[in-house]
């Protein structure tokens, strides 16, 4: 899928760029990838592309066999070739989403190891760091993915340095959080390949508004999440948040926040609907869930990273919560 438009108006390149290389850039879709990450990464190409009225970038769509591929939301992708059969490449982005933990993706991890050999520059949206964490190929980098998935990513792979950030481009490396995260990491390799000017006209077309810092903040607010304005609220939030291993009775949350635990269990009620202890241990079995599904944590082990006392109560709990046992739900989720 390659576009060629006109030849390029040079007063649109900043002096320096190299305008006259075409950056060749292949993106590998596994099954079940995040389309709006895919999307959010390749529209900023296709628009620098029109800005310029050249062709600064060309793209391949590329799959482990050549086969079409579906996304996480049902949509499925022609592609252009097996990724082992593409020719040179500048770039090769591995698009993955959900369930990449239980794929098998060895042809792939070949291929990705080949092409960093040759030089090309690997990367991955959204889950797709799994993919290169299991190849080696993040060994001695930064990087990042989608907060979701975080605490798998460094259960898995306890070496790899995982930041929080919206996306990191580390030397040849290149990882994102998913979503729109990768919009930003485009936006900031268009800056870096052909100048902030064109990178910002490519934002205006995408009604993006800015770019974004890597550094961001990768979730939103408590207060957009859930409208809450109030400072101490968010605090005791907070507080639960960093507590989830030993949780603190609502006698001292709320001596902390200075207030009585009535004022505590009305604001929770007023903010979510329920009381301060039920609005804790929902927090603390989603997280629960989270080690279940991605780590290889015994069940033992994660009552007690949860801050429950024994294995039976954590297991009421979380089948009170989900409908399920926590084994029967790490048995359904478990790779193939």
């Amino acid at each position: 899928m390659l576009h060629s438009p006109a030849k390029a108006d040079p007063r649109t390149v900043q002096a320096g760029a190299a305008a006259n290389v075409v950056r060749r850039i292949g993106f590998c879709l596994v099954p079940d990838f995040s389309f709006i990450a895919f999307a959010s990464a390749i529209e900023p190409l296709r628009l620098a592309n029109r800005h310029c009225n050249t062709q600064h970038y060309a793209w391949h769509l590329l799959s482990d066999d050549g086969l079409p591929v579906t996304a996480s939301n049902g949509v499925s992708l022609a592609v252009d070739g097996a990724v082992a059969e593409a020719g040179p490449l500048h770039m090769l982005l591995v698009a993955a989403g959900i369930d990449v933990e239980q794929q098998d993706h060895t042809a792939l991890i070949r291929e990705l190891r080949r092409r960093a050999v040759l030089g090309a520059k690997i990367g991955a949206l959204c889950t797709g760091a799994h993919i290169l964490a299991r190849g080696g190929l993040l060994d001695g980098h930064r990087a990042t993915i989608h907060w979701e998935n975080r605490i798998g990513l460094q259960s898995a792979f306890p070496q790899l340095s995982i930041s929080e950030e919206l996306f990191e481009i580390d030397r040849n490396r290149l990882t994102c959080a998913g979503g729109t995260a990768a919009l930003d990491m485009m936006l900031s390799l268009i800056t870096s390949d052909l100048g902030i000017d064109v990178a910002s006209a490519v934002t205006d077309q995408l009604i993006h508004h800015r770019i974004r810092d890597k550094s961001e903040v990768q979730r939103t607010t408590l207060q957009t999440r859930h409208g809450v304005a109030q400072p101490r609220m968010i605090a005791i939030v907070q507080r639960m948040q960093t507590s989830i291993d030993a949780p603190l009775s609502c006698s001292r949350l709320a001596r902390e926040a200075g207030i009585s635990v009535r004022q505590l269990e009305r604001m929770f009620r007023r903010a979510f609907a329920q009381t301060p202890a039920r609005y804790y241990l929902n927090m603390r079995l989603d997280h629960a869930r989270r080690l279940l599904r991605q780590t290889s944590m015994s069940v033992i082990d994660v009552s007690l990273a949860t801050g429950f006392e024994s294995a039976s109560h954590f297991s009421k709990s979380y089948g009170s919560h989900f409908g399920v046992s926590p084994s029967s739900d790490r048995t359904a989720n478990a790779p193939a």
